[in-house]
């Protein structure tokens, strides 16, 4: 039976790291602030944001929320970022996505300055991850080798296969195990013996958006599996990529879903924020 990582801990006790640091620098006369926009009225969307404001007043980061129609025009949005971007109280700026089809998601993108891309999607956030040089990790992946990290095992000369390839979470998963020096392969959709691929994995991250895919049979003994999926069963029911009832058996370590990489995700964009802020006031 494999040991179950909880991502609520691991992510509390991130966030009460975060919050220290932030009194600390408001005693310096630092404030450590977060503008999250969020563009219509997608229900999953809105559901996080919420989660992200509950995170904000629990590390005591000001927070602001700018909630906009989803008529707004692109240009609209823009000049909003481009504000948000010269204000020396906002240290990180986040755009939920999706955005409403009008709106060019990468031309958003490009337009918030690095330095407050706390998302870590800009494409200068991005080389630098590549390089191995970076300010900001993206939430997700980030999230993901602190609950490898939480296992004890060591990603240097393990295998790793990540199954999924978005530029949010697959890519640069895959060069963060790198940069620890474990031995990547990315799988997707064309991904030839898929099962052969997985079962070499010492450390499977499953983030293909497909609910209980990964199944008994594509995992080795004693591995450990992290799942990034958030998906609904045929019952409605919140689960993972990883079928948890089969794999739970067979890998050594693994993440629940909800409870794993989620609460993650949301300590990650904090820690990024906290950082935005120490780096503007140097």
């Amino acid at each position: 039976m494999a040991m179950i990582i909880d991502g609520k801990k691991v992510s509390a006790r991130i966030k009460e790291e975060v919050r220290q640091e932030v009194v600390a620098l408001k005693e310096k006369g630092v404030k450590v602030g977060l503008a999250v926009i969020i563009v219509g009225d997608d229900p999953a969307s809105r559901v996080y944001v919420n989660n992200k404001k509950k995170a904000c007043e629990a590390c005591e980061i000001y927070s602001e929320e700018y909630a906009l129609p989803a008529q707004t025009e692109e240009a609209e949005l823009l000049e909003l970022i481009d504000t948000l971007n010269k204000r020396n109280d906002i240290s990180g700026i986040l755009v939920q996505l999706p955005l409403p089809k009008h709106i060019d998601e990468k031309k958003v993108i490009n337009s918030i300055i690095p330095e407050k891309d706390v998302d870590a999607f800009h494409p200068v956030n991005v080389g630098k991850i590549m390089i191995g040089d970076f300010d900001f990790l993206p939430c997700t992946p980030a999230g993901v080798m602190e609950l490898i990290k939480e296992t004890g095992i060591e990603i240097s000369g393990k295998e790793c296969v990540v199954i999924g390839r978005s530029n949010i979470v697959g890519k640069p998963q895959a060069m963060l195990l790198l940069h620890q020096n474990g031995t990547v392969t990315i799988c997707h959709s064309r991904t030839k013996d898929l099962k052969e691929v997985t079962k070499r994995a010492d450390i499977l991250v499953a983030a293909v958006g497909i609910p209980k895919f990964v199944k008994a049979d594509m995992v080795k003994e004693g591995a450990v599996v992290i799942d990034v999926g958030m998906d609904r069963d045929e019952n409605g029911k919140l689960c993972g990529d990883v079928d948890f009832d089969e794999v739970v058996n067979v890998a050594s370590a693994i993440t629940p879903v909800p409870g794993g990489v989620g609460p993650m995700t949301i300590a990650m964009l904090m820690r990024n924020t906290l950082t935005a802020a120490k780096k503007m006031e140097n």
